[in-house]
């Protein structure tokens, strides 16, 4: 055997670790963040609020309502008005729940790319959303039946096909807002304190400004994000100029704030 004699001053450097792996799925982080909404308290209790509280709308409609108003809109809008709380606030917790249930560390080790894993939390907010509409009108559609039924009256359906896009597109608007909220602030009770601040107290001083003020009266629906959402619910958004509010409601409340939110959070330190 021969010894191999390295020179003084040399150095030997290991190669580089090279990842072999293939990176986890898109659809599997879906998965993932699906599990979690179902999996913690707080998110199970309020997709199961969803259930219960369309019910209960679908109750009162047919127990309060005066025979004239039992009609699909009438269900469609009692079923809303609750929804349009509750899914806001499962998209933020979407989002703070790996701050506030220190489970970041754990979700950025195992899928480096935040904004991957960013992204399938936003996908999964989406399909929540939809599930939880199309469960809305189903439930709306078997009250609408079933009231006009026990009212002994025709059943009326004044909710077009047009209409119930836009109501989807409304409640996903709001869902938008709530999650680019977590995504800035990252805590749980800020983001839905600055949620109620955006939705009921915003629209109301913004509205207020523009009864005093008739500069501002044109460029409210620019800006104001309640303003075009409300117009969604209402299957009112038809023209082009409407399309555009919504589209600068969207940049200045969704877009830019999401944008803003996602490169601190890219930065931050996970504890």
């Amino acid at each position: 055997m021969t010894a191999l004699t390295v020179p003084p001053g040399t150095t030997t450097k290991a190669a580089p670790l090279r990842r072999t792996a293939p990176p986890i799925p898109t659809t599997r982080l879906v998965k993932v963040e699906l599990r979690k909404m179902f999996n913690t308290r707080s998110g199970f209790w309020m997709l199961i609020g969803i259930g219960v509280l369309s019910v209960v709308a679908t109750g009162a409609v047919i127990v309060f309502a005066p025979d004239s108003a039992v009609t699909y809109e009438s269900f469609a809008t009692a079923i809303g008005l609750p929804m349009s709380v509750i899914l806001p606030m499962i998209a933020i917790l979407a989002v703070t729940s790996e701050w506030s249930q220190r489970s970041g560390l754990t979700t950025f080790t195992l899928v480096p790319s935040r904004g991957r894993a960013i992204g399938a939390k936003a996908i999964a907010t989406v399909v929540v959303g939809v599930g939880a509409m199309a469960v809305a009108f189903a439930v709306g559609a078997v009250g609408n039946v079933a009231g006009s039924a026990l009212a002994g009256v025709d059943t009326v359906w004044d909710v077009s096909l047009s209409t119930a896009p836009q109501i989807v597109l409304g409640n996903l608007v709001g869902m938008a807002i709530g999650f680019t909220l977590g995504t800035v602030l990252r805590a749980s009770a800020a983001a839905i304190v600055g949620y109620f601040v955006v939705s009921l107290v915003l629209p109301g001083v913004l509205a207020l400004l523009a009864s005093v003020r008739d500069w501002f009266l044109d460029l409210q629906p620019w800006i104001d994000w309640n303003y075009t959402q409300v117009q969604l619910f209402a299957g009112a958004t038809n023209t082009a100029e409407e399309w555009a509010m919504l589209g600068s409601t969207t940049l200045i409340w969704i877009v830019i704030p999401l944008a803003v939110g996602l490169l601190s959070l890219r930065r931050s330190e996970v504890a």
